[in-house]
């Protein structure tokens, strides 16, 4: 491979396996460089001498469930059949996909918010579908008039929202989310919620339409981001019962379940520790402040950054002088060994973005800081 060809694949797994064989800092992949709860690896430790080494029910730890069940309970009436464990919440999203395709027996036009998550862009690729991204205003809002019209021209039948966003934070509001549940309902419209980051905000809880589940409505989630676990693969889905049987039997032929000892030790731990509720807590601090040094740090360089409110990643225009996110980020791990995403992999209309991921120690994110600056001139 040339300097700067493409690879064929991602481009998040191309730039972290940069630094995985050749060293550096990852600040490309979401990967936390925070260890997990220590309560919960000791769990792990003890579980893993127990005879819990096979085939876990495949649509989860009985006691998973029911913990997931008890909580969510207090924002809708789910029952069982609606509920799965996943292989983390990447195969939630692929499953659900998957599953409209053969429900709605047609080729289908899904739209995100770009820039968009990779799955959502390529899922449909996959399919031989088309995806559709649609751009905020100039102001970060949504033109909820423009966004009915594009539906309908474009005839979408999913739209895939994850808020706080990946690669772009953005929290929407509850008047937003209101609105695009509606939007969905009135136009016939599956929404995907992808929850993976809904706990990881920096000062004020987001709001997520569970309340409002309804049959257009799949809610995901995982463990992986709050517990600093993204190995575990521990994600899980909330779906309409009519939805769920024919879910279940195409997960049984493509995930199967989750590993037992994995999810047993989350019961244990999480039953013993409310939650994880402090772990998080602490973890929401490391991310704000983070945040708030790394986009600082940036902008001293004239890099444009906006203001997020949560999640793991700074979404930043490169500076003046550089006009190309992707050899933007080659230049700068081949001299500094820094790895970070180009724009272009979430949006073709962001050639001079690029996407850093800041959950990481405080003394990591300042030596890419550090590096970025030497590199920068």
């Amino acid at each position: 491979m040339t300097t700067y060809q493409r690879p064929s694949g991602s481009l998040i797994s191309y730039m972290s396996n940069q630094v995985k064989t050749r060293g550096g800092i990852n600040l490309a992949q979401g990967i936390p460089g925070f260890r997990p709860p220590a309560e919960l690896l000791e769990h792990l430790s003890h579980v893993a001498a127990e005879p819990v080494h096979q085939y876990a029910p495949g649509t989860g730890n009985i006691e998973l469930l029911d913990l997931l069940l008890d909580k969510y309970s207090h924002f809708h009436s789910f029952e069982a059949s609606n509920i799965l464990i996943t292989n983390g919440a990447t195969e939630a999203v692929s499953l659900l996909y998957t599953y409209l395709r053969q429900f709605l027996d047609t080729p289908m036009t899904a739209l995100a918010f770009e820039p968009a998550y990779e799955s959502y862009r390529k899922l449909p690729e996959i399919f031989g579908d088309t995806f559709y991204p649609f751009s905020y205003e100039k102001d970060g809002t949504i033109d909820f008039g423009r966004l009915q019209s594009e539906c309908r021209r474009q005839k979408v039948q999913v739209i895939f929202l994850n808020t706080p966003g990946n690669p772009y934070g953005r929290i929407w509001s509850r008047e937003e989310i209101e609105a695009l549940v509606n939007l969905a309902l009135d136009e016939d419209i599956y929404l995907v919620l992808d929850s993976v980051y809904q706990e990881l905000y920096f000062d004020r809880e987001p709001y997520h339409p569970v309340d409002s589940f309804n049959d257009h409505m799949f809610y995901v989630n995982s463990f992986s981001k709050i517990f600093s676990i993204t190995g575990w693969r521990i994600g899980y889905l909330f779906a309409p019962a009519d939805h769920m049987e024919n879910i279940r039997s195409v997960h049984d032929y493509t995930g199967l379940c989750t590993p037992s000892v994995l999810q047993q030790a989350l019961v244990r731990y999480i039953k013993e520790n409310n939650w994880g509720e402090q772990y998080i807590g602490q973890l929401r601090n490391r991310l704000a402040e983070n945040f708030g040094l790394f986009r600082q740090g940036l902008m001293n360089l004239g890099f444009d950054v906006p203001v997020i409110r949560g999640g793991f990643f700074v979404w930043a225009r490169l500076p003046e002088g550089y006009d190309d996110g992707f050899r933007y980020a080659i230049d700068l791990f081949e001299k500094q060994r820094v790895a970070v995403i180009p724009g272009e992999h979430f949006s073709e209309r962001h050639p001079r973005h690029v996407r850093f991921n800041i959950a990481r120690e405080k003394e990591e994110v300042e030596e890419g800081l550090r590096r970025i600056k030497k590199f920068s001139g």
